[in-house]
């Protein structure tokens, strides 16, 4: 690797492992807290976690793919293949977020908190939302392993 994607590398490796420990607190601490929430502390903590979450993550994410993607191109295999498989991984990791999440999230943030829907225990998304969420936090760890290892790799 040359002296000019090696920081890149790095960079690509910090910027994923913060996304990554994010997420990873959700899976642990935060996801099974909506689950026992009631209905009006879930929609309200959701509603004030919504704006701290969606300027990062989005920014990590997409700046992480950018970077894998950029290193697969200009790297030699085998590293290549490696940071071609982080970008695969975090590409999964926003179209989860994109198709799966943020619609529950967008849903939730725009329900009332003082008002249950009657029909709320059909329509509660938190199981869904949790499942999801481990999905893409899986990818997610996926991606920073890989961008680790072809960072040491190099």
């Amino acid at each position: 690797m040359s002296s000019l994607t090696h920081p890149v590398a790095v960079l690509a490796s910090l910027v994923n492992g913060v996304a990554a420990g994010i997420m990873l607190s959700t899976v642990l601490g935060i996801a099974p807290m909506f689950l026992a929430l009631p209905y009006r502390q879930y929609v309200q903590t959701v509603q004030f976690l919504w704006h701290r979450y969606d300027p990062v993550m989005p920014f990590a994410n997409g700046t992480t793919l950018v970077l894998d993607v950029l290193l697969a191109v200009l790297v030699p295999a085998p590293v290549r293949f490696v940071f071609a498989a982080a970008a695969a991984a975090q590409a999964t990791v926003m179209g989860i977020s994109v198709t799966r999440n943020v619609p529950v999230n967008r849903y939730v943030y725009g329900l009332d908190p003082q008002r249950e829907p009657v029909d709320w225990p059909a329509r509660d998304p938190r199981r869904r939302w949790r499942n999801w969420n481990a999905l893409r936090t899986s990818f997610a760890l996926a991606a920073f392993a890989a961008n680790v290892i072809a960072t040491v790799m190099s």
